[in-house]
């Protein structure tokens, strides 16, 4: 019998669906794996922005984990919108129960409108209880200098930030430099166990269809991770599909503020 390579999404629901759960299970099917997922919050939010959050109660959240992983199982678990401490608590237990093979945190604290995805209390249960629990996590520079506490202006302070952030535990990290000011997209992947860093390279596309960009890439990684590549390799194939995903999407408009990439440009 076949089998598929299964990857679970824990992460809030976009109504617009660029990001969040829906951006992760298209990037899932695009990159040939099988999509589940927990959902932890619902938004009620379009190209322009949030303009409600609803919290899913935390039972329900374990509940959903707990039937998808003692049935199904899964080769990698994204993580993505946690919004409160207890929300955090309780997908750290999950894990904790389950030890999925591979997980990636993307630690989703402000949506591209600039609406705040995450509670200031629940920075510390991040740090504290989920992050020494995953293999790896992508922060983009603000949420890099948010979990360190200060401002990361070059390339040779976002590079330390890295080693620092692997300091809380964590596998590997990964700082995405697309809010660098220099003009490129450079990401940083730090490799703890090889205490050696990795850059790859990247020229910014000019578009205002950005919208799910962090999701899609950290999906997109838990996806090679769970068809069987290397860290190093599975961080360099999601950055070509990302960068792919932006340019094929930047000719599209939907909505009227910041729309989607183009998750599935291999096919149409």
């Amino acid at each position: 019998m076949k089998t598929y390579h299964r990857v679970l999404t824990i992460a809030g629901s976009d109504s617009g669906g660029g990001a969040g759960i829906q951006a992760d299970l298209k990037t899932f099917a695009a990159n040939g794996c099988y999509g589940m997922s927990v959902i932890t919050a619902l938004t009620a939010q379009n190209t322009l922005g949030v303009s409600a959050i609803h919290a899913v109660p935390v039972d329900c959240v374990a509940a959903q984990i707990e039937a998808v992983l003692s049935d199904i199982g899964a080769d990698a678990v994204k993580i993505g919108m946690l919004f409160s401490p207890e929300l955090i608590r309780t997908v750290a237990d999950g894990l904790k129960r389950f030890h999925p093979p591979a997980i990636v945190l993307d630690p989703v604290m402000v949506a591209q409108s600039g609406d705040k995805l995450l509670q200031n209390e629940a920075i510390d249960a991040l740090k504290k209880e989920l992050i020494p629990l995953v293999h790896l996590i992508t922060p983009n520079i603000p949420e890099a200098a948010v979990l360190l506490d200060r401002e990361l202006s070059d390339t040779a302070a976002i590079e330390q930030a890295a080693v620092e952030l692997a300091s809380f535990g964590s596998g590997d990290v990964l700082i995405k430099g697309g809010h660098l000011e220099n003009g490129d997209s450079d990401d940083y992947l730090y490799l703890s166990r090889e205490q050696r860093t990795v850059v790859f390279p990247g020229k910014r596309i000019i578009t205002r269809n950005n919208h799910g960009t962090g999701c899609t890439l950290s999906s997109a990684i838990a996806a090679f991770l769970a068809r069987g590549e290397s860290m190093e390799d599975a961080v360099r194939r999601a950055k070509a599909y990302i960068t792919e995903a932006i340019r094929a999407g930047a000719d599209y408009t939907i909505g009227k503020g910041h729309g989607p990439v183009h998750h599935f440009f291999q096919y149409f």
